[in-house]
């Protein structure tokens, strides 16, 4: 991410930075791959290792069925049913090596504790819902259609405006970054990239906790859940600065890119991670070629796993869509439209569909929580 700077920061790095009554703040280097890679430097009020308890590990591997059918398939996702907790609601479906797919549909904020993922940079979709994001680097609201972008180690909690809320989650176990080629050298987002500087909502509202007592944390790393009590608040920060922060973006703020004739998923394209993409299928207008096909064409996706989650809209290309719908185009087979679908797009003008599209490069493993969520007969669908 881009430099930003929030509260109180010394004049240099890794210098006397005192408290009004003289006492020292407490640095903390927040970094990637090491000391390699990006990074902010966090000011604490009390230092951040004070740890009081930790609890018996528990875990939350995705139990997989290692299903030898190659086939397409269907998960309807507003079938998970709604959890009181966050943690608890966070249902992984689909996974493999590089990334989990979840979703939760969780009714309560988090109350008295706080999570930490330290395997995976977190994208949290918006669905429904709203809220606000609280980490030690500040507070960001939140709402429909906005992505959440959370590295790996950060402590948050996620503050619901209601119980009614439906999350689109994908862990990654690498960093999740922008598309390379809509970068400059130096970082910045180009001229051609479908979202700028501006799209990007960064933390604000520092506000400073200093109280002491036992706060509960919950820390996930290799799929295992460890309950931990620290000294201190987690969000007892005056000040940072750096590279390494969570930030919003908002599905409706992406630019679509048309052109003539039918463009390819690559111009939907927002995140890019290590063995996968995230795409963003916005309300945009059709190809206007004179002879164009508003319809997707047929094709092959030899090399990955399309996965597409269904937000809103109408979708041209296929039929019975619900909201909250996940399709999986397994690499091998071919897909495209469903039948009719073809000749009806031809003369449209436009698309409302809103939509989340995941393509990794290594299949994509389905869990026991697809079992009650999985349309088993959508690989018919094609038929006439």
């Amino acid at each position: 991410m881009h430099y930003y700077q929030l509260g109180q920061i010394p004049e240099k790095r890794h210098i006397q930075f005192r408290k009004p009554d003289g006492g020292l703040y407490f640095e903390e280097l927040f970094s990637t791959e090491g000391f390699s890679d990006v990074y902010s430097l966090v000011y604490h009020y009390h230092p951040p290792t004070q740890i009081k308890q930790i609890g018996d590990p528990y875990s939350v591997a995705p139990r997989l069925i290692h299903s030898e059918q190659l086939k397409h398939r269907c998960l309807h996702g507003f079938k998970v049913e709604p959890t009181d907790d966050y943690l608890e609601s966070r249902k992984p479906v689909l996974v493999n090596k590089d990334v989990k797919i979840i979703l939760a549909a969780p009714r309560k904020s988090f109350g008295d504790y706080f999570f930490k993922n330290a395997d995976a940079d977190e994208v949290i979709f918006i669905h429904v819902g709203s809220g606000v994001l609280k980490t030690m680097y500040g507070e960001i609201a939140f709402g429909y259609g906005d992505y959440l972008v959370i590295p790996r180690g950060t402590t948050y909690q996620l503050e619901f405006a209601d119980e009614n809320n439906r999350l689109f989650i994908v862990e990654s176990y690498s960093p999740i970054e922008f598309p390379k080629r809509y970068l400059s050298k130096t970082g910045q987002l180009m001229e051609h990239s479908p979202f700028c500087e501006r799209d990007l909502r960064k933390p604000s509202n520092l506000k400073t906790h200093t109280e002491v007592g036992e706060f509960k944390y919950f820390i996930k790393k290799q799929d295992q859940i460890y309950p931990y009590v620290y000294l201190n608040h987690p969000f007892d920060v005056v000040g940072w600065d750096g590279g390494c922060y969570p930030y919003a973006f908002s599905i409706h703020n992406f630019e679509p890119i048309t052109g003539r004739v039918h463009q390819p998923p690559p111009v939907h394209q927002t995140f890019q991670a290590a063995g996968f993409v995230i795409c963003s299928f916005v309300p945009r207008l059709f190809d206007y070629h004179p002879l164009s096909i508003p319809a997707p064409y047929f094709h092959s996706n030899i090399d990955s796993d399309e996965l597409l989650y269904y937000v809103d809209g109408d979708f041209m290309s296929r039929k019975h869509v619900t909201k909250g719908m996940i399709t999986l185009h397994p690499g091998g087979i071919p897909h495209g439209p469903h039948p009719g679908a073809i000749e009806r797009s031809i003369g449209a003008k436009e698309t409302k569909e809103l939509a989340v599209m995941v393509d990794t490069f290594r299949p994509l493993l389905m869990t026991e929580n697809c079992v009650t969520i999985e349309d088993d007969s959508y690989y018919l669908s094609w038929l006439p």
